[in-house]
């Protein structure tokens, strides 16, 4: 039986083994096993605080999609100016967080499971509109609002396409900043081609 206190500990670690072990193997040929040896922990301990591998995926996409969301409010604010928000949209896209290789490699194994696994395709779906909301939201107070709608959905396809291409040539920190150079400079682009 698991000592009393040491479950949030115990699931962070789980979670790591996680990443660590996709990041190696794949989402596919990742096991429980797997899991339990790097976090050394006993295998049963995934079911009893996961329910068993499935469980234990979406918490660790959920805990890539918290670090995301935590990124951004550490610097954005309701009463922060439209463009610096948006700025920090695009930099928390690029954060040294997603940059990581467990993180990158995860997100890619997951992206391509969510087309095939319910609850992997609805926390996508979480994802792609809480990017989405968050861009349409400051684009709202610059532009009319279906300029708004149509920005933030050529932005959130350019912030995930610029990660994507990034992630996919094995890039180093420099790629990144680029990455995160030209997101911006679209969203500028795209402001000031109307004129704000």
């Amino acid at each position: 039986m698991p000592k009393v206190g040491m479950e949030p500990i115990r699931r962070q670690q789980l979670i790591e083994a996680t990443l660590e072990s996709v990041a190696e193997l794949g989402l596919h040929a990742t096991t429980i096993n797997s899991i339990s040896k790097r976090a050394g922990l006993s295998s049963g301990i995934i079911s009893h605080y996961f329910g068993g591998k499935q469980g234990l995926i979406e918490a660790t996409v959920r805990y890539l999609l918290t670090n995301l969301k935590t990124s951004l409010l550490s610097k954005a604010h309701m009463n922060c100016e439209p463009k610096a928000r948006l700025m920090f949209i695009v930099e928390a896209n690029f954060s040294v967080v997603q940059q990581q290789t467990n993180a990158t490699k995860t997100w890619l194994s997951f992206w391509a499971q969510s087309m095939h696994d319910e609850q992997l395709h609805r926390l996508q779906k979480i994802n792609s509109k809480r990017l989405y909301s968050n861009l349409a939201f400051s684009f709202s107070d610059l532009l009319d609002k279906e300029a708004a709608h149509n920005a933030a959905m050529l932005s959130a396809a350019m912030i995930d396409g610029l990660w994507l291409r990034a992630v996919l040539s094995k890039a180093d920190e420099a790629t990144f900043i680029e990455a995160e150079k030209l997101a911006k400079q679209y969203i500028l682009s795209l402001i000031s081609s109307r004129g704000v």
